[in-house]
């Protein structure tokens, strides 16, 4: 008998091969599965701490709006106009802080890049099994 002799038929060949093609496949989807949860794990804390900070923030801006205001009519201007002055500039600097979060959203990243990785270097591992 030689030695490295392969007796198994096509058939077991393809067999096999298909087999080792399902477990493969399993594997990128166990791996995309875990990146993408360990990813939106991340931006889900990230999101839970920036609304938490945003309401701790909101109730502090709530008081200084009202301190503002005070001042204003203190100094000699009616109450509406110095209710209406501040919340003109208070519009202002939420839509500067809203239109930069946007642009920060969209700059998340949420493709699983190891998984694409390697399904790219299965494709060729089958590529080199068929061929």
């Amino acid at each position: 008998m030689q030695a490295g002799k392969d007796d198994r038929s096509l058939g077991d060949l393809f067999a096999e091969l298909a087999q080792e093609m399902g477990r493969l496949v399993r594997q990128e989807i166990e791996l995309a599965r875990t990146e993408i949860g360990a990813q939106a794990t991340r931006l889900g804390k990230e999101l839970g701490a920036l609304v938490l900070g945003g309401a701790v923030l909101h109730a502090a801006f709530l008081a200084v709006v009202a301190g503002l205001v005070g001042v204003l009519a203190a100094v000699g201007r009616p109450w509406w106009l110095a209710a209406f002055l501040v919340g003109l500039a208070l519009a202002a600097i939420g839509f500067a802080l809203v239109a930069r979060a946007r642009v920060a959203l969209k700059r998340a990243d949420v493709v699983p890049h190891r998984t694409l990785g390697t399904l790219k270097e299965d494709r060729e591992w089958v590529k080199e099994q068929i061929g």
